[in-house]
Formats: structure tokens, C-alpha cells, sequence
């Protein structure tokens, strides 16, 4: 396979069988260790090196017989070479997956309101479609390191900063203040509320910051939910002591839909908004590991039961 760069100079080709070659002397220093690592003989390896500088215009690496040294342009080269190779094994992973029967032990970390809300009542479904699959669900609120834990996959809330992982938005809805039409009969106020604190008696652990942002009527600002209020780590419990009569609290859309719909529980405070990106579900894997056919039917699963 030849790729074809154009500049002033005309046209230039190089083939992407040189760049592991490359790689490899760059990651064992040295053309002798690089053609034992590839069991390939020296002269191999050296013509590919010079081949690859040739079709670049670059001198890449500087070598004579006992010293080595990767150029300002070879540590370019380098970088770029070695996201080109992740993406080609990737896509000759996403081609033998179109083929290849998914197998094999899965190990899956997800947050314990979206397993019960949302995976739990298709597990069959899943299990049907794909039963050579050895599914392991790890149900945690906390956060997982998924190299040292060996998790193939991982759902988890909110913005990500991780640039190891491959992050894919799953589920977005906006956090919302919800109560119960009783509450708020007992209380002596409506919806249209003005300010939701005095009302809030609990809520989600990650919620509870003494300096949470939000917009109030569109301009931003913060507040507190650090203090006086019970946290718990599960929105579920949160949704189960609203509807017996805990007062208001913030809650992900995802989680009051139903409530919503039959009018169990009501939205108010829709002048406090927060950051939309705060209740947002994505699935992340280790950016290193190739997409196997059980890793992407295990994703087509989860694009599917998160829109129902």
C-alpha cells in the first residue's frame, strides 16, 4: 500500500510495509535489535529504513556502526507512524468482525442506576443474539481503571479528560429539579419556585459541590449542595425519596422519564439550569486495544436500549 504526498517538488510515494520497520528501530534503538524483533535480516530492515528517507526527502535516523539517533523530523515521523498503525489494526479488526463470530469473556464496568434501568431488562436479549459472549458486569458508582482491572468497556457520567481512552457519547439528558405534585401542595408553592435550595433535602453524591455551576434566568452562577444535604451515590435513591416526599432534588432525565410522564413527579426551577454535559453518559475503552467483534456488539447494544 503507497501513499502519494504532493508538493512543489512533484510527487513523492512511500509504503506503509516500511513504517514498522521504522518503528521498530526507533523502539529498539538499533537496527540489529529490530531485525532480531521482527526476524528479519539486517539488510531488510537497513533497506527499509533507507527506502522510507528516500521516499520522504527526510533523513529520519542518524547512524553509524555503534550509535543511533532519531532526528527532529524522525520524532515527527514518529508520532504520526505510530497513530497510522493503531488505525490500520483497528481496521483490519473492524473487517474481521463483519466476519468473525463474537466470543469470549467480556468484562463491562457501568453505573448501577443505568444497569438497572437500562441494561438489566435486555440482558436477555443480548444473551440471545450473542451467546458465545462470557458477559462480566462490574455495577460500581466509583471511578475503574480499566488497563490495571482489565475492563474492556466502561460507562460513565459526565465529561471526560482521559486521552488514553476512546470516549463515545451514549446518552445525553439534562439534569433536572423534580418534586411531587403533594410536595409542593404541602409546601405552599408551585413550580415556577424561584430558588430550589431550601427544598433540597438529598441528591446525587457528584451533585453535592460546594460550588456547582449553573445558569439562574441565564446568567452563570453557582450553588451550593455541599452542606445540610444528605448525598447518596445512586440516582435511583435520590428518585425513590423524592417520590415519598424528600423535597426537590436534581435528577437526570434518563432516570425520571416515566415518573415524568405519569405525573408522579413534576419539574420545577426551570430558571436554575445546569451544564448540560453534567448528566452525560459515555462508553469508553483503552484507546491501545483493538475493537474486537465482542466489544462492538456489545456498543451496537448499548446505542440501541440507550434510545428506547
Amino acid at each position: 500500500m503507497a501513499f502519494r504526498k504532493l508538493n512543489d517538488g512533484g510527487a513523492m510515494k512511500w509504503n506503509i510495509d516500511d513504517v514498522p520497520v521504522f518503528l521498530a528501530v526507533v523502539e529498539k534503538n538499533g537496527i540489529s535489535a529490530a531485525a532480531r524483533a521482527l526476524d528479519m535480516p539486517k539488510s531488510t530492515v537497513s533497506a527499509a529504513l533507507t527506502r522510507l528517507e528516500q521516499a520522504l526527502g527526510l533523513r529520519l535516523i542518524d547512524r553509524n556502526s555503534r550509535n543511533l539517533r532519531v532526528t527532529g523530523e524522525g520524532e515527527t515521523f514518529h508520532r504520526q507512524a505510530v497513530l497510522i498503525m493503531e488505525q490500520v489494526r483497528e481496521t483490519d479488526a473492524a473487517m474481521a468482525g463483519l466476519t468473525s463470530v463474537p466470543s469470549g469473556r467480556l468484562v463491562v464496568a457501568l453505573p448501577p442506576a443505568f444497569c438497572q434501568e437500562r441494561v438489566a431488562p435486555h440482558l436477555a436479549e443480548f444473551r440471545r443474539e450473542n451467546s458465545q459472549v462470557e458477559l462480566e458486569l462490574i455495577v460500581t458508582s466509583r471511578g475503574v481503571d480499566m488497563v490495571r482491572e482489565q475492563i474492556d468497556v466502561a460507562i460513565v457520567v459526565g465529561p471526560q479528560n482521559d486521552s488514553d481512552l476512546i470516549s463515545k457519547f451514549l446518552v445525553s439528558g439534562p439534569l433536572l429539579w423534580v418534586t411531587t405534585p403533594a410536595y409542593l401542595a404541602a409546601q405552599g408553592v408551585d413550580a415556577d419556585l424561584r430558588d430550589p435550595l431550601p427544598h433540597v433535602h438529598i441528591c446525587e453524591k457528584r451533585y453535592g459541590q460546594r460550588r456547582m455551576p449553573v445558569q439562574r434566568d441565564g446568567v452563570m452562577g453557582e450553588i451550593d449542595l455541599s452542606h445540610g444535604i444528605t448525598h447518596v451515590n445512586d440516582p435511583l435513591v435520590v428518585r425513590s425519596a423524592v417520590l415519598n416526599g424528600a423535597g426537590i432534588s436534581p435528577l437526570p432525565e434518563i432516570y425520571c422519564q416515566g415518573p415524568l410522564q405519569d405525573g408522579s413527579l413534576i419539574e420545577v426551577c426551570r430558571n436554575v439550569a445546569f451544564d448540560p454535559a453534567a448528566a452525560k453518559l459515555s462508553v469508553v475503552y483503552p484507546s491501545r486495544r483493538l475493537m474486537s467483534p465482542k466489544v462492538r456488539v456489545f456498543l451496537d447494544f448499548l446505542d440501541r436500549i440507550s434510545r428506547i
